[in-house]
């Protein structure tokens, strides 16, 4: 017969006594290895002033170039109310898609700001200083990259290309995903919310320069987002009938895109550069182009569609199993 294991359990005084022992002030004594007592001198940094405030003249999106200021939500996922800056702040109100920048910048405020980008910026770079920047930081195993996805140039990709310019005059920026079908979109809110320059721009590769009188002290204040919000609710893109058209018409050219080839494959974090021009030239002879979204997902199909839409332009007339079916319209 086995021994009883609980009979080899510590009673509750034994318990009592070995906690008090870990206790003991011995540094000899306890199993465990004693606290270290604060230095006199060591002082915690002092707790951010709240709300916090800052000067930068652009309205404060979870993304900027993946939204359109101009397209106004018809309903809300969640209360307006709830910033995602957290609940004081921020001395900006939140309206459920920005926090809206200070209002009543003049001419004179404005010109201001664009001479303080252009003293920052300085004298441009000769294409030696160029060439070394681009040779060391364009490489894959750059230490200073930032990956950009779905989500396109965020609120909180700011403070993070900051943080790099602390250390490094340039940022290496890896492109992927719906964003990359504009990549001027890209780059212009890059240069426009940062103030840096694009030095180097290979697909969907992007070297981000900080400017040669950078001064990571006097960085803009840039207030973090603390949860992603939640999307509103915008109109259909779809119209059960499209522009022009007649609903017989309209139901013979979708059977007719879902039946024809596809133009391309795209897949899922694909790089996307090539799309716009693809379904340009398909669109000279055929009059309704497929694109085959497999595993790419509904929600980047829709916003692939509407990026068509815009660029090319084109109409987008069905959504289904994951296949865009893209109409040139009459225009053509």
């Amino acid at each position: 017969m086995g021994k009883n294991p609980l009979k080899t359990l510590p009673s509750p005084s034994q318990f009592l006594r070995i906690i008090v022992r870990s206790l003991s002030s011995d540094p000899h004594d306890p199993p465990f290895t004693p606290l270290r007592k604060p230095r006199p001198n060591q002082s915690l940094p002092p707790p951010p002033e709240l709300p916090a405030s800052s000067y930068l003249p652009f309205d404060f999106r979870y993304s900027y170039s993946e939204t359109d200021p101009n397209l106004h939500p018809i309903g809300f996922r969640e209360p307006p109310r709830f910033s995602p800056f957290g609940p004081g702040r921020l001395d900006r109100e939140w309206t459920g898609t920005s926090a809206p920048a200070r209002e009543g910048l003049g001419p004179a405020e404005q010109e201001v700001l664009a001479e303080e980008r252009r003293r920052i910026c300085g004298d441009p770079l000769s294409e030696e200083e160029v060439a070394e920047l681009v040779e060391r930081y364009r490489h894959s195993d750059c230490n200073r990259q930032i990956n950009l996805g779905k989500g396109g140039v965020t609120h909180n990709m700011l403070d993070d290309i900051h943080n790099h310019w602390k250390r490094a005059e340039a940022v290496r920026i890896k492109c992927l995903g719906v964003p990359t079908v504009d990549m001027d979109n890209l780059c212009f809110h890059l240069e426009d919310k940062t103030g840096g320059k694009i030095i180097y721009r290979n697909i969907n590769i992007l070297l981000l320069y900080r400017g040669r009188n950078y001064d990571p002290a006097n960085r803009p204040v840039i207030p973090l987002m603390l949860w992603k919000p939640y999307a509103p609710i915008y109109p259909r893109l779809v119209k059960n009938v499209a522009e022009g058209l007649t609903l017989d018409e309209t139901k013979e050219l979708r059977n007719r895109g879902l039946n024809s080839p596809p133009l391309m494959k795209l897949t899922r974090n694909g790089v996307y550069v090539n799309v716009v021009e693809r379904v340009r030239e398909a669109f000279v002879v055929d009059e309704v182009v497929r694109l085959d979204c497999k595993y790419v997902g509904t929600s980047d199909c829709k916003r692939i569609g509407v990026k068509l839409r815009d660029l090319v332009p084109c109409v987008p007339i069905l959504f289904k199993d994951e296949q865009i079916v893209l109409w040139r319209g009459r225009t053509q």
